[in-house]
């Protein structure tokens, strides 16, 4: 399972994700189509800061991301990318097993 977190520059947390990504849904991503979701690694945290979260967001916005991630998913992803933002100095992090 993949877990999200907000995190300031220092990482302290801001904010848990309360849904995770199970990590061999990704496996059906195209990487080359989707590199910032193709990106993401099972076993290692991935960082994404406030601009690298916008192309994020166009990515699943993607409806076969949206099919391949779930809407659960994809809203959780939305939502804390909203925080970062928002914030100054935050990063999204993917945190894998």
């Amino acid at each position: 399972m993949i877990d999200l977190q907000v995190r300031e520059e220092g990482g302290e947390i801001v904010c848990q994700g309360s849904v995770g990504i199970d990590w061999r849904v990704l496996q059906r991503i195209d990487e080359d189509s989707f590199p910032f979701l193709g990106s993401l690694l099972p076993y290692a945290d991935t960082m994404f800061n406030s601009r690298q979260v916008v192309r994020l967001l166009r990515e699943i916005a993607d409806p076969s991301v949206r099919r391949i991630l779930g809407h659960e998913v994809v809203e959780e992803i939305e939502r804390l990318c909203a925080q970062v933002e928002r914030g100054t100095l935050l990063y999204l992090w993917f945190l894998g097993d």
